[in-house]
């Protein structure tokens, strides 16, 4: 059975929907305090609290990721299964940097097929025994989810691989696109039958689950969530070649923190939100934050670390010494370059071995001493890409030893099958350099657990490590997730061949005071930023992030992938008609300030021009006499002029106040300070400079003032000339009597001292000097600009220009954060509004309706 949930999720998606299997029972949902709990309903989309309050605060993280970190082994005689903690799952290492009474639970699927009749009791038994929920996924969906979506589509394309061919790479198929959200879907139901969304907080983890925040955010909108990719994040000339580019990033924006390795995945991630949602981040006090919708997404940049504990516990086992000895006999009298990889399209591993083919034939010195021991994890992928690298690295090793063997020595010792952490520390030991020649890698944590296995351990009577100083070299790729943090290491482009070779050289040949020195400030950064360091960092800005979850008042809205939450403060709320239509009928002093564009203008319009409805209702309110109405307006006065000729009685206020006039019949007056426009002619020719260099940008002319736009421009470009171009005109103008404001996609040159706050206190100060303080103040507006009208309307209170008893209505366009109390949602909104004034307003024509100053 499917919920609704799932189908509005697949909106976006045509075609036949997976099969979900058959109805299976629920575990019992795990609770902070004893209780009964409903059956939750997947229709209740909108609930953001639990089932049972709990009367006992436990803070609780669950964890998500595609496989949970345990084993699991048929037992001898088949009657059931035996499970063990993966002591090499990262899920479980990251305990340690989380609070000491801090409850983990783990959602997750297995490595193994579980029978459906058995699926209920496993299942409880790893609840029970390992706090773990098991997410079973039909046999369909987990081909086509992991097999299909994950590994054909999301891990090439991530990897910079694109599907050019059927053959290369997998075109995209909406199927599997499909079984990706259904698989996320089944893991969310996991979640949700487990999760305190009050008490608890949900870590989401790699590229398998990007579209789990939504089904998450839209069941709980107060959720704490955080989500942390594995993998890289492709930069946007690759991204947005996905057909379903902006689902998965709408979707990770409902996280609240969302985490990668490097600066350079993160700034892939932003340059992306910024293309394709025109989502613009900001930088505060070290942390990176994305606003989106009230909410600010955080941006962590923290590459993962080793789990310290576990390779020292090795290192001090005794078979670890035999081993150790038994590969120093082995390799005597020569000298190891090992590589650790799995079997992958991107580990780079045949260029490894051509660059060691050019080492041998470039030094000929090294022949019979220097040894490449490849260490080849079995393929977790599979694929025609695959089969061609197997034989080609096959080929390699073939060709290679063949060349340059001979008796005794073989070049290339290559190891092709699993090889456990003890067995590597050993020949981390003996291995003078670790070459990790990976043309893309998310982090690769080799190098790492290299470094400490050549530190040894401390304990006198155990020790593996060679007699004498500690010393490591590394060669690793520019391309990997841990280069940056290795400033010692000898960084390579492995395309390269003949730079690798010679690498590979350097490090081998270089003086051992040089490898200490490189190794000893290696060691001081991996032994202090290990796994529990990179989880507690994480954790801790996790909890920051979403410390005002439960002081704001949240929302969702948009169906689809579209969901998202809105979180705006607590005072903000809808306008109520009825409210303000009560207030208005009890004034006798009304001021009325209007936005045109996007308040009774829709931005999307292309006629600009104000239709009957609006002339008609505002010649309504013009007509009362107890009301002042004015439309304030970033519009040249020509054009708000014409447009509003039949309303005699409606003052205007152009170019956010430069230009103001009382009523038809009256002069344009100029508000501003400043009527020597000479300071235009330094302006325009810089802003042309610009222009002509920024394709997709245009300056705009008025009376008052110069913009220069770059909404068509290239995002990142644009709004990088938009800064160079501020700073220069701020250089070059700093003894003018102009402004030069940043504002969505302009850069705006303007007298000082004309807003629309200022247009807003001179309305209310000469209603006061006439004697008609206003007992009424209705300011509507949707932009930025508006926000100082909103503003001015607190210091006119404490100045006493508004009485502490108004009636104050500033309202803002849309559900966003604003310095308004109230909102509407559209502009339609506004006119109704306004309309049912209108039906409130005293329509004799006694005098005249609007107070000219004295």
């Amino acid at each position: 059975m499917m919920s609704k949930s799932y189908t509005n999720l697949l909106d976006l998606a045509s075609g036949n929907f997976p099969v979900m299997g058959r109805e299976k029972k629920r575990l019992p949902r795990v609770m902070t305090v004893p209780g009964v709990i409903s059956e939750l309903d997947d229709d209740q989309a909108n609930s953001v609290s639990s089932d049972v309050p709990s009367s006992i605060i436990q803070d609780r993280i669950i964890i998500v990721a595609n496989q949970l970190p345990v084993k699991a082994k048929r037992r001898p005689d088949y009657k059931g299964w035996s499970f063990s903690w993966d002591e090499d799952s990262l899920l479980l290492q990251l305990k340690n940097g989380l609070p000491d009474d801090m409850e983990v639970l783990y959602v997750g699927s297995l490595k193994v097929d579980v029978d459906a009749n058995e699926q209920d009791d496993v299942s409880q038994l790893l609840l029970d025994k390992f706090k773990c929920v098991p997410a079973f996924l039909p046999a369909d969906i987990l081909s086509k989810f992991y097999h299909g979506f994950c590994k054909q589509h999301l891990w090439p394309l991530f990897h910079y691989m694109l599907p050019y061919s059927a053959t290369h790479g997998g075109r995209f198929e909406r199927s599997l696109w499909e079984a990706y959200v259904a698989a996320n879907k089944i893991f969310s139901q996991k979640v949700i039958e487990v999760i305190n969304p009050e008490d608890d907080y949900v870590w989401i983890h790699d590229y398998h689950l990007m579209v789990l925040p939504t089904f998450l955010r839209r069941r709980f909108n107060r959720l704490r969530m955080g989500f942390f990719l594995h993998s890289p994040f492709p930069s946007s000339e690759i991204y947005r070649t996905l057909p379903v580019r902006e689902e998965i990033l709408k979707a990770l924006l409902n996280s609240d923190l969302i985490g990668f390795h490097t600066f350079d995945y993160a700034r892939h991630f932003l340059s992306c939100c910024s293309r394709m949602l025109g989502l613009e981040y900001q930088s505060k006090r070290g942390y990176i934050g994305l606003e989106y919708y009230g909410r600010t997404v955080g941006i962590k940049i923290m590459p993962v670390g080793i789990h310290m504990g576990q390779i020292e516990s090795v290192l001090r086992n005794p078979d670890n010494e035999w081993r150790v000895k038994e590969l120093r006999r082995q390799f005597a009298g020569k000298t190891v370059l090992l590589g650790v990889d799995d079997m992958d399209i991107f580990k780079g591993v045949n260029l490894k071995l051509l660059a060691m083919e050019q080492l041998l034939r470039q030094h000929p010195s090294w022949h019979g001493k220097a040894v490449m021991v490849q260490i080849t994890n079995p393929a977790r992928a599979r694929g025609k890409d695959l089969e061609e690298i197997q034989d080609e690295i096959y080929a390699s090793c073939k060709r290679i030893n063949e060349t340059f063997g001979g008796t005794g020595y073989e070049p290339i010792v290559f190891i092709d099958r699993p090889v456990s952490l003890s067995e590597r520390a050993a020949y981390y030991a003996i291995a003078e350099c670790v070459v990790v020649a990976a043309v893309r890698d998310g982090m690769n944590l080799t190098p790492y657990e290299y470094i400490v296995c050549r530190q040894g351990v401390s304990s006198s009577d155990t020790n593996t490590d060679f007699d004498g100083p500690k010393k490591s070299m590394l060669v690793v790729s520019e391309f990997i997730g841990c280069s940056p943090s290795l400033s010692g290491a000898i960084r390579i482009n492995p395309w390269n061949i003949e730079t690798t070779a010679e690498a590979m050289n350097e490090a081998i040949s270089m003086a051992d005071s040089e490898k200490q020195m490189r190794h000893e400030k290696h060691y001081r950064y991996v032994s202090t930023h290990d796994v529990a360091y990179w989880s507690k960092s994480f954790f801790q800005d996790m909890e920051r992030t979403c410390r005002d979850h439960f002081r704001r008042r949240c929302w969702g809205i948009g169906l689809s992938f579209g969901f998202r939450v809105v979180a705006l403060d607590p005072n903000f709320k809808k306008l109520s008609i009825d409210h303000i239509v009560s207030a208005y009928s009890r004034s006798k002093n009304r001021a009325i300030l209007l936005d045109y564009d996007g308040t009774v203008m829709p931005q999307t319009s292309i006629n600009k021009v104000p239709s009957p409805t609006v002339i008609s209702t505002i010649n309504m309110l013009c007509a009362d006499d107890k009301n002042s109405i004015f439309v304030v307006s970033g519009r040249g006065r020509d054009s708000l002029g014409k447009w509003f000729s039949p309303c005699n009685k409606l003052g205007i206020a152009a170019e956010h106040g430069y230009f103001m006039r009382w009523s038809a019949d009256k002069d344009w007056q100029i508000c501003g300070p400043c009527n020597d426009f000479g300071w235009i002619q330094i302006v325009k020719p810089v802003m042309q400079q610009y222009t002509e260099s920024t394709d997709g940008s245009h300056i705009e002319e008025k009376e008052s003032a110069i913009v220069w736009h770059h909404r068509d421009a290239d995002p990142s470009f644009g709004s990088c000339q938009a800064k160079e171009l501020l700073d220069h005109l701020e250089s070059v103008l700093a003894n003018e009597p102009v402004a030069v404001k940043s504002g969505q996609f302009i850069v705006e040159v303007k007298p000082q001292g004309v807003s629309k706050g200022l247009v807003a206190e001179n309305i209310f100060t000469a209603m006061n000097e006439n004697g008609r303080q206003a007992d009424f103040v209705l300011c509507v507006g949707d932009d930025r600009s508006d926000e100082d009208m909103f503003e001015i309307i607190g210091s006119a209170m404490s100045s006493g220009v508004l009485s502490s008893n108004t009636s104050v209505f500033a309202c803002t366009v849309g559900q966003k954060p604003s310095k308004a109390k109230y909102y509407l949602d559209d502009t339609s909104e506004v006119i109704n509004m306004l309309e049912a004034l209108a039906e409130e307003s005293d329509c004799s024509p006694l005098e005249f309706g609007t107070v000219s100053p004295a």
